[in-house]
């Protein structure tokens, strides 16, 4: 069994709702409007379902575990507002069919589990996604501990994905917000997690995209400031999307292999084998997603 863990496809009805917008997000024609990031011409290819269907099933994967993206800010948008577009993600997500997952999403301005706790019995349903600017500190943790204590209760893991971009001077190049606001976001979020998230949630699993940031290889700098790496989390998984060989290899020696899970981030980066060796290919794609998603032993 081959896991991609975070994957990003917009179903056609999602779109349409993107369309019909008229403040942000939007999409005018393929071109996405975001207020913290430049225009964005959208490939119309990547979000072609019955083609990306069959990229992965000649990859040979078994499970691909789609994920609201998180930087559209629909997460973060009021309650009704945000609540409408996501349920109308859930419901056209469900409908494509295998080989895809579905991570759920919630409103995090008011956190309220009444929907999540129907969608985390699904068995296509592999967990909760939170945008890493609703986890940023150990206050938003404590908000979104109804959120949170919903998936601890279902076993089902989460996973914190980059938020919106906050606006920044014009002229920046289109990978700013990918390279500063998304990385420190997810750094930050895993540092909230290391001081008040497992306190809270003792049994919870959550997995952080593109390697927290990079997060754990701070550990020495955290040392030197007073703070303490600690015992090695079990229950907390890096995602590897748009990280290589040498990003990957680096964070190894400091949490091991068992922590490591892919995920490409398809469509805006590809799936990566870092080449560590064949034990590590199938930790990597089989055995520690598998861990990850149903908490069997790897």
């Amino acid at each position: 069994m081959r896991i991609d863990c975070h994957q990003h496809l917009w179903p056609p009805g999602f779109i349409d709702a993107l369309r019909r917008r008229r403040v942000h997000p939007y999409l005018r024609g393929w071109t996405l409007h975001l207020p913290g990031e430049a225009p964005y011409t959208v490939e119309p290819a990547a979000h072609d379902v019955e083609a990306r269907r069959s990229r992965e099933l000649a990859e040979g994967k078994d499970q691909v575990l789609l994920s609201l993206s998180s930087p559209l800010g629909i997460e973060h948008l009021p309650a009704g507002d945000g609540a409408e577009l996501i349920a109308l993600w859930h419901d056209s997500a469900l409908e494509l069919g295998d080989p895809y997952r579905i991570w759920a999403a919630a409103p995090v301005r008011d956190p309220d589990p009444g929907d999540l706790v129907k969608l985390l019995r699904d068995e296509r349903i592999a967990g909760l996604q939170l945008p890493a600017t609703a986890l940023a500190d150990p206050d938003g943790i404590a908000r979104m501990e109804p959120l949170l204590a919903e998936a601890e209760r279902a076993d089902k893991p989460v996973l914190v994905h980059p938020g919106p971009a906050p606006p920044g001077p014009a002229g920046l190049p289109a990978w700013w917000p990918a390279l500063a606001p998304y990385v420190a976001q997810q750094h930050q979020a895993w540092l909230a997690w290391h001081i008040a998230g497992r306190r809270r949630h003792p049994r919870l699993r959550i997995a952080f995209v593109a390697l927290a940031g990079l997060a754990p290889l701070h550990h020495e700098r955290l040392a030197a400031r007073g703070g303490a790496l600690g015992p090695l989390d079990p229950y907390v998984y890096y995602e590897t999307s748009s990280y290589g060989t040498r990003a990957i290899d680096a964070l190894i020696r400091v949490v091991g292999v068992d922590p490591i899970v892919h995920g490409s981030d398809r469509p805006y980066a590809q799936p990566v084998d870092p080449g560590l060796g064949s034990a590590f290919t199938h930790a990597l794609f089989t055995a520690n997603p598998r861990h990850l998603l149903t908490g069997e032993p790897r």
